[in-house]
């Protein structure tokens, strides 16, 4: 209802020309900027980035062998046969998940080259109405980065898509999965660095075996506090050295499973026969079937491939993995197994066993150094992962700090960092074993892959249209293997294998409360907007003395005006001269272009002086409050004052005229027809308005009608400017949310007890907006949901 009323009270002929010209972009528009958007790299630059890849994608996946022999045979290895089959497994599921699946099906189902369990939930969200709060309009779909498909009425896609939207159900199971899978990474990004580091210092006590484990803990403990007291540096001093120490890894765990092939027995090739799987399982029993929990352990670090693939082009992931990781994967494990077929005692740090005696202590200095590259490359995976899903509302307010001015994504959230330090340590300390450590980490991976899989099934209808056959392949191919990993990990719960569930259903209980809260706290807001028609009634003053000034009203409706508008006026006598509901609002693409941050309209009457800005970002963008935010504000309105000018001044036609030469000059190769964007907004001088190949009378009458309209947008470009020199007031509305004294017995918990304690713990959005205090005004109310 706000909306139409809106619509309805303003007077200027702004409605019109979005009638006219806000057209849908059809395809060839989407096609030619989709063709502008992608970057093409050379082999030398793809080759460079394929590299520098290897530091930031692959540390995790990378350090596996220094702990999956232990984790696969804790009890020692009874026969020859069982080790040939085990990595006869473990050869097959590199190939299967990280080469097949991941780098060249998974990667491919990027969000603009971001990765991750809630990238694919905004891909989606894109494609099918699944956001939870539907501040989405019809102005987001023409930015450049919102990229959408149409599919046939009667196509298998449309009636997934239909399927979905019309059963709040399955949307509310779909956040839940998506929840689930986040809240697994963040698990992950606790025991990836306790194994990691833990089993490379473990080589202390492998060659002095007097040395006893309670030091190699304390070691481990050390470097851990020492990695995440370091983390608000940031990688970008030291970042440069990570690609050269993962390559040195990798060429070394190659290079030795080559000599130990050699050396101990060559036969060990035989297990790539995929005879060997199928023995393994028949002979191995119940036995065989829970080994599998620490076979798991060769593929951990795969998701977090995906997570971190902001970083690079899909290309140079695929080169990295498989020119160097995949071959030098292949080659240290079964130069281990070789070593194991002739030294099966010695399956207790296998890794370090294996290594020949004159490179023993370098070897140890790149594994320590490598599992310090493959902890950060998980703690800076878990920050993105917070980042994303505070972009999206499933996230309590916390401190973003940009580390670095040159890489956008590397990003420090201190309350995060320092959780999950202290669980890190605590399950160090706790365990004091990497067999439990390592139970651990690999449920928390398998239920990742197994919600990025029902996630890429409908990536794979909505967004890549592909037939239900291929679908029905992935699917079924995925979850044999996916499904067989989950089994064998849940029968090792009570071995270790709690700690990631105790530590996601935490973070989830947090995540989807605030959620809820907030979803709950949007509904109430738009259903009790103030209608237009109680506005107009006040008159241009609204009822109230108009004092100097512009006043900030800080909302999360993007239409309408907020019940804390009319809460501010009934209770306080004046109120400012010039009013601007501000929306800040996060949509499900990666970012927003700043030439496309603003949307900008009037509300009520000329006289009225009130507008509407909508900031829009993305779930990578980082808003914060300051001078150059409220400095591109005004520029804004005063873009939408001139352009109002304009069309109050001329004709329809001639207005399109302009408009249509206006997005010609843009030169940007978009097509975004928004009349309220900064970009088509942009009206540089008197001569650039007259179009080039007009007659000269038409000239003539379309600089007349600029004059003229010059004449009329001085007064009130010059009144709002002098309001600004008078001051800025931000108005924050501090809404809290309390359950009906009828409600379930959940929801009361929900509300009344962890939502509230969840604001009341976190940031508020002054601290969150940076707001000097002496221009903050926070106006209270209550709402009962």
């Amino acid at each position: 209802m706000g909306s139409t009323n809106e619509e309805n009270g303003s007077k200027g002929g702004v409605w019109v020309l979005d009638q006219q010209l806000d057209q849908p972009m059809d395809e060839e528009a989407r096609r030619l900027r989709n063709m502008y958007q992608e970057k093409k790299f050379s082999t030398a630059i793809l080759l460079q980035l394929a590299f520098q890849s290897l530091g930031v994608v692959y540390g995790d996946l990378g350090t596996s062998p220094l702990y999956v022999f232990y984790n696969t045979f804790p009890n020692g290895i009874g026969d020859p046969e069982d080790l040939l089959g085990a990595l006869s497994v473990i050869i097959y599921s590199l190939t299967l998940i990280p080469l097949m699946k991941y780098v060249f099906i998974v990667c491919r189902a990027n969000d603009n080259g971001q990765g991750g369990t809630f990238a694919l939930y905004s891909l989606l969200c894109r494609h099918a109405k699944l956001k939870a709060i539907p501040s989405q309009d019809r102005t987001d779909e023409e930015l450049t980065t919102f990229s959408s498909s149409t599919f046939g009425e009667r196509s298998f896609a449309a009636k997934t898509k239909r399927w979905l939207e019309g059963h709040a159900f399955l949307k509310s199971t779909l956040l839940i999965l998506v929840l689930i899978g986040s809240c697994m990474v963040i698990g992950d990004g606790i025991l990836t660095p306790a194994i990691s580091v833990l089993s490379a210092v473990g080589g202390i006590n492998v060659r002095h075996s007097q040395i006893s484990n309670e030091i190699v803990v304390l070691f481990a403990v050390v470097i851990l506090v020492l990695l995440f007291t370091m983390q608000h540096h940031g990688t970008d001093k030291v970042g440069w050295l990570f690609a050269p120490i993962v390559l040195l890894w990798f060429l070394l765990i190659g290079g030795i499973g080559m000599f130990n092939i050699w050396k101990f027995d060559s036969s060990i090739l035989k297990a790539f026969s995929p005879l060997y799987v199928y023995r393994f399982f028949k002979k191995g029993g119940k036995d065989g079937w829970t080994s599998l929990g620490g076979i798991m352990l060769s593929i951990t670090g795969t998701e977090a491939l995906f997570a971190d693939l902001s970083h690079f082009p899909v290309p140079s992931i695929q080169i990295a993995f498989t020119c160097i990781v995949f071959p030098s994967l292949l080659l240290a494990y079964s130069g281990q197994a070789a070593y194991l077929m002739k030294h099966s005692d010695h399956v207790y740090g296998a890794f370090y066993h294996s290594i020949p005696d004159s490179i023993y202590w370098p070897v140890f200095v790149v594994a320590t150094a490598a599992a310090v590259v493959a902890s950060q490359a998980t703690i800076t995976a878990t920050f993105a992962l917070v980042k994303q899903a505070l972009a999206l509302g499933c996230f309590p307010r916390v401190k973003v700090i940009h580390t670095s001015r040159k890489y956008r994504h590397q990003i420090y959230i201190p309350e995060v960092n320092w959780i999950v330090m202290v669980l890190c340590i605590a399950v160090t300390a706790g365990f004091k074993n990497q067999n439990q450590i390592g139970n651990a980490s690999g449920t928390a991976v398998c239920i990742v892959m197994l919600v990025t899989t029902l996630l890429m099934i409908l990536v794979m209808i909505l967004v890549w249209h592909c037939h239900w056959i291929l679908v029905m392949v992935f699917t079924g191919l995925s979850f044999i293997i996916e499904g067989t990993y989950f089994s064998a990990v849940l029968l090792k719960v009570n071995q270790g294998g709690w700690v990631p569930l105790v530590i996601s259903a935490a973070f989830f209980i947090i995540m989807y409360g605030w959620q809820y809260g907030t979803v709950k706290r949007y509904e109430i807001e738009v259903h009790s907007k103030v209608s237009m028609a109680w506005i107009l009634g006040l008159g241009p003053s609204l009822g109230l003395v108009r004092v100097p000034g512009v006043g900030l009203v800080y909302t999360e409706l993007a239409s309408g005006v907020p019940r804390i508008f009319s809460h501010f006026i009934t209770n306080l006598p004046a109120i400012h001269s010039v009013v601007v509901f501000v929306c800040v609002k996060y949509l499900p693409v990666c970012t927003v272009p700043e030439e496309e941050r603003f949307l900008v309209k009037r509300i009520g009457p000329k006289n009225f002086h009130m507008f509407r800005c909508v900031a829009r970002y993305g779930y990578k963008d980082l808003h914060r409050k300051d001078d150059n935010f409220e400095k591109k504000l005004f520029e804004s309105l005063f873009m939408f004052l001139r352009l109002e000018s304009l069309m109050e001044a001329s004709s329809d036609s001639d207005v399109s005229s302009l408009l249509d030469q206006q997005t010609r000059q843009s030169g940007d190769g978009s097509n975004n027809s928004d009349p309220y964007s900064v970009v088509d907004l942009s009206v540089a001088s008197e001569d650039s308005i007259v179009p080039a190949d007009s007659p000269l009378g038409a000239n003539n009458a379309v600089i007349s009608t600029h004059q003229a309209a010059s004449r009329v947008e001085i007064d009130e470009i010059e009144f709002l400017n002098n309001c600004k020199d008078a001051g800025v007031v931000h108005i924050l509305g501090n809404t809290v949310v309390r359950a009906r004294k009828n409600s379930k017995f959940w929801k009361k918990i929900a509300i009344d007890y962890l939502y509230a304690f969840l604001r009341k713990i976190c940031r508020g959005n002054s601290v969150m907006f940076n707001i000097p205090h002496e221009s903050l005004l926070n106006v209270g109310q209550i709402f009962y949901v």
